[in-house]
């Protein structure tokens, strides 16, 4: 059965896009409009009115991190969603660290940066943002020390998931050269050809 996954690939629903890609799940992309997500077609879907949102056959599941991990444990190749439970935790911690840690900030920033009008525009939250980052990009950066990806030398959900939220660090061009393993580890994570299929 083909899932079929919600929301414009310039959203947070790229994260689901590239998985799929990543783990060759045959799938529909209903790349809903914004202006639709209030509609009572859609919020029988997802009662929250935003994306991404998962269909899989009867089961519906919002927020993009749970769909991923999802996703990686339903159909994930060996080693991309760990089998120990403490590696799989990892995986999990690392997702929700990226939101509650790195997401907001970096958001703020692109927000402002390319869909603010120049009257609307916020330095002081933009400013404050980008002092935000440091902190949590240094705590990055320690747990890359020698290491490939976030588990080592394999390419997982950890990596796929916090990547998706790092990569918004682009467009703005984050300046990354205090934090030399945040750079080529997001470098070698937006490198491979499912990220970049999923933006197409």
């Amino acid at each position: 059965m083909t899932i079929k996954i919600y929301g414009p690939s310039a959203s947070r629903a790229s994260r689901a896009l590239w998985i799929v890609h990543e783990l060759g799940i045959p799938f529909e992309h209903i790349a809903v409009e914004m202006k639709d997500l209030k509609s009572p077609e859609y919020l029988k879907i997802n009662p929250n009115g935003k994306v991404p949102t998962l269909v899989d056959g009867d089961f519906k599941l919002f927020e993009s991190m749970a769909i991923n991990l999802y996703l990686a444990e339903k159909h994930g190749k060996e080693g991309f969603f760990p089998a120990s439970a403490e590696d799989r935790a990892i995986c999990t911690q690392w997702s929700f660290w990226g939101m509650t840690e790195v997401e907001k900030s970096l958001l703020t920033v692109l927000i402002d940066m390319f869909m603010t009008p120049p009257d609307k525009k916020k330095p002081e939250a933009v400013a404050e943002a980008l002092k935000a980052l440091p902190k949590p990009f240094g705590v990055l950066n320690g747990a890359l020390e020698g290491r490939e990806y976030l588990l080592g030398t394999k390419f997982t959900v950890a990596d796929l998931n916090l990547a998706s939220i790092c990569s918004w660090a682009k467009p703005i061009k984050y300046d990354f050269g205090p934090f030399p393993n945040v750079q080529a580890w997001l470098d070698r994570c937006l490198s491979r050809p499912a990220y970049k299929a999923a933006r197409k």
